[in-house]
């Protein structure tokens, strides 16, 4: 327990102690925080207290803008900052407890804090790995007899995002604007996109990298993943149909991407391990593990359009819906040679489960238009502008709560 007050149902207790990157009003720097409770504890301001023998000499990574370098640091590193911050915060350890002077500076109200991007994200990556989603999709497209490619139940499939627009929660996006064909008959038009949607994922954050040419395998995988956090890849499904073919997602892709504004380390979420999918075919060796790393992540999107006056869930889905896990992921993204550096990117595709209400887009969720979602504003096929979505995570077991926080963002009306 924690001398911080840490409310009941918090996602923030100190078995989370997630990190982020902030600002306040009074100071403009960016600062690598923890969240405990409803504060932040700034790590510049306490950093003369990591004084064990993988960080002593290296204190001044908490005085970076970004997560990169720490993420660099690799496992024992983080380990034993997750265990120095669960001693100093302590409810039994005196040194920041009763020490007034440095609580003022290094604990920071949440409600009083901006967030930003974690990291300077290198390159992002986009995997298609829940089955359920990629049978929804295939299905409304080629017919439930082709709905999955001949190659998705022998590799993680993923293509490279654009890694400039992804932006931390809060952050509003534009409709976008591009080329769409309505109509087959006829030729191509420009215009906003007029089917506008989110898709509930996680992504995970990578640690140290490796060379070019070397690949991590699936043994070494868990030590190259620093954490995860919930994400919206939001998708302009008119503008997507038209162009992916056959080079795959661009404009209706990379508009923008959102974050929410916590990394939720790997050691946070031991606990909640689960038993991987089963996987027929068998993989092929490179991508075989036996140690469980699928977990219990219970996710939620709802919507609120500008005239509700709260939030409408609609979708409740789960991590472990996954069918590829983040071991095999990087596994694959590495095995031939690419080089993966501290902080990239790698994001679950959308993480749709076996009921209707579980479909992580609309897309899945109206099934392609044909069963419009009933709201109190109206009915809605597709997001509207000024509709705000909200995703959240949050793990439970044994009386403890892990969260991610929220991750937010609204549809603004397209540039004239």
């Amino acid at each position: 327990m924690s001398f911080v007050n840490v409310p009941q149902g918090s996602d923030f207790p100190i078995q989370n102690l997630p990190f982020g990157v902030f600002s306040t009003a009074d100071n403009a720097r960016h600062r690598i925080g923890v969240a405990i409770g409803e504060e932040i504890l700034d790590l510049s301001a306490v950093k003369a207290l990591f004084t064990g023998p993988v960080l002593s000499n290296q204190q001044d990574v908490f005085d970076e803008l970004t997560l990169n370098r720490f993420m660099s640091l690799g496992k024992a590193a983080w380990h034993e900052t997750r265990v120095t911050l669960q001693r100093i915060l302590s409810k039994d350890e005196a040194v920041l407890r009763d020490n007034a002077e440095l609580r003022s500076r290094a604990l920071v109200a949440q409600s009083s804090a901006t967030m930003h991007l974690q990291a300077a994200i290198g390159d992002y990556t986009d995997f298609y790995s829940s089955r359920e989603h990629a049978t929804n999709v295939g299905t409304m497209f080629r017919g439930a007899d082709k709905a999955l490619m001949p190659n998705w139940l022998h590799l993680p499939v993923g293509y490279h995002g654009r890694a400039s627009s992804v932006v931390i929660s809060g952050t509003p996006l534009h409709r976008p604007s591009g080329q769409q064909c309505p109509n087959p008959d006829n030729p191509p038009v420009y215009g906003p996109c007029k089917l506008m949607d989110f898709e509930l994922e996680m992504a995970f954050f990578t640690g140290p990298g490796n060379k070019l040419g070397e690949p991590i395998t699936i043994d070494q995988a868990q030590d190259h993943i620093f954490g995860v956090c919930v994400m919206n890849d939001w998708s302009a499904r008119d503008i997507q149909k038209w162009e992916y073919v056959p080079l795959g997602p661009f404009l209706g892709k990379s508009f923008g991407t959102t974050l929410s504004p916590w990394i939720i380390t790997m050691e946070a979420l031991e606990p909640f391990r689960l038993p991987n999918p089963v996987q027929d075919p068998q993989p092929l060796p490179y991508l075989q593990h036996s140690d469980q790393f699928s977990f219990d992540i219970n996710l939620q999107v709802a919507v609120q359009g500008e005239k509700m006056d709260k939030e409408q869930v609609i979708c409740n889905s789960n991590l472990k819906n996954m069918y590829w896990t983040m071991k095999q992921q990087l596994a694959h993204h590495s095995v031939n040679g690419c080089n993966i550096r501290p902080g990239d990117l790698m994001a679950s595709g959308t993480i749709s489960g076996k009921t209707p209400d579980s479909f992580g887009s609309m897309l899945e969720l109206c099934w392609r238009g044909e069963k419009p979602m009933d709201f109190p504003d109206g009915q809605r096929k597709f997001l509207r502008d000024n509709d705000t979505v909200v995703m959240t995570g949050h793990c439970e077991r044994d009386g403890v709560r892990i969260g991610f926080g929220r991750c937010i963002g609204k549809v603004l009306p397209a540039r004239t």
